[in-house]
C-alpha cells in the first residue's frame, strides 16, 4: 500500500435483493407493511422503512424465495405486531403471521412471510 494513499473502505449499506413472485402483488405486501416505495421500474423496486432498505427484483425462484430470510430490527416489536394485525396482512394477503417470542439470542422477535414465501424476523434487543 502506497503510504501517500490510504484506503477508503468506509462502508455505507448493504442492501439485499428480495424475489418476487408476483412482483405488483409483493409491492403492495411491503407497502401495507410499511415500506415506502420511491423507485420502481418493471424489474426492480427501492424499499425502504426508516433507515432500512431492500430491493425487491421481479425474479422468483421458488427454492431461492424459500429458503430466503431478511432480519428487520426495530425499536418496539409488539408495535410492529401490532400494525400487521391492524393491516390485516395475514388475512389480506395469505401469508403466516407469529406472535413475538422472546429467542435465545437475546431478541423477542415474531416470524412473517411474504406472499413469496420470503422469511421476515421482525425483532428488537432484550439485552
Amino acid at each position: 500500500m502506497n503510504a501517500e494513499h490510504e484506503l477508503n473502505l468506509e462502508t455505507l449499506e448493504l442492501k439485499a435483493f428480495v424475489p418476487a413472485k408476483d412482483f405488483d402483488l409483493s409491492k403492495h405486501f411491503y407497502s401495507d407493511l410499511g415500506f415506502q416505495i420511491p423507485w420502481s421500474s418493471d424489474e426492480l423496486a427501492y424499499l425502504h422503512c426508516g433507515n432500512c432498505s431492500f430491493l425487491l427484483q421481479n425474479f422468483y425462484v421458488k427454492s431461492l424465495a424459500e429458503n430466503f430470510m431478511m432480519h428487520l430490527s426495530v425499536q418496539n416489536v409488539d408495535d410492529w405486531r401490532a400494525h400487521v394485525r391492524e393491516q390485516q396482512i395475514a388475512e389480506t394477503y395469505g401469508v403466516t403471521v407469529t406472535e413475538p417470542e422472546q429467542r435465545p439470542w437475546r431478541m423477542r422477535d415474531f416470524v412473517l412471510y411474504d406472499p413469496s414465501g420470503v422469511l421476515w424476523r421482525i425483532a428488537e434487543n432484550t439485552d
